[in-house]
């Protein structure tokens, strides 16, 4: 039998302002490389993940990503920084909460989504 394998996953991820969605991700420290249709990929260390001009509240409420970071308290503070310079519309942070021994900050794109960093 042959062993099947995944060498890649791409978790296409809503924007409801595109433009603005690209901005707030460049700014939080993606590299954003243009793909087919318009969309871009979100790269950042090991995480990727399409960003794309397309929106529906429904799924953009109950959307979550969670990222494995080294210190979730730092990306608070940086997430508070690119949030207070800019114009990100509804874009929010929560304060960090530690948890059975780790930490986890709550970041909201503009769209809603929801940005987990766990260390």
């Amino acid at each position: 039998m042959m062993k099947l394998t995944i060498n890649d996953l791409k978790i296409y991820t809503p924007a409801k302002d595109f433009e603005l969605s690209k901005l707030f991700y460049s700014k939080l420290g993606f590299e954003l490389t243009e793909v087919w249709a318009g969309d871009v990929d979100c790269r950042l260390g090991g995480a990727v993940f399409r960003l794309q001009n397309y929106y529906k509240k429904e799924w953009a409420d109950n959307f979550m990503m969670l990222f494995g970071v080294d210190d979730a308290k730092a990306w608070h503070l940086h997430a508070k920084q690119v949030i207070e310079q800019g114009e990100f519309g509804t874009a929010k942070v929560a304060e960090p909460e530690e948890i059975d021994g780790a930490v986890i900050c709550h970041v909201w794109d503009p769209s809603g989504i929801l940005l987990i960093f766990i260390s």
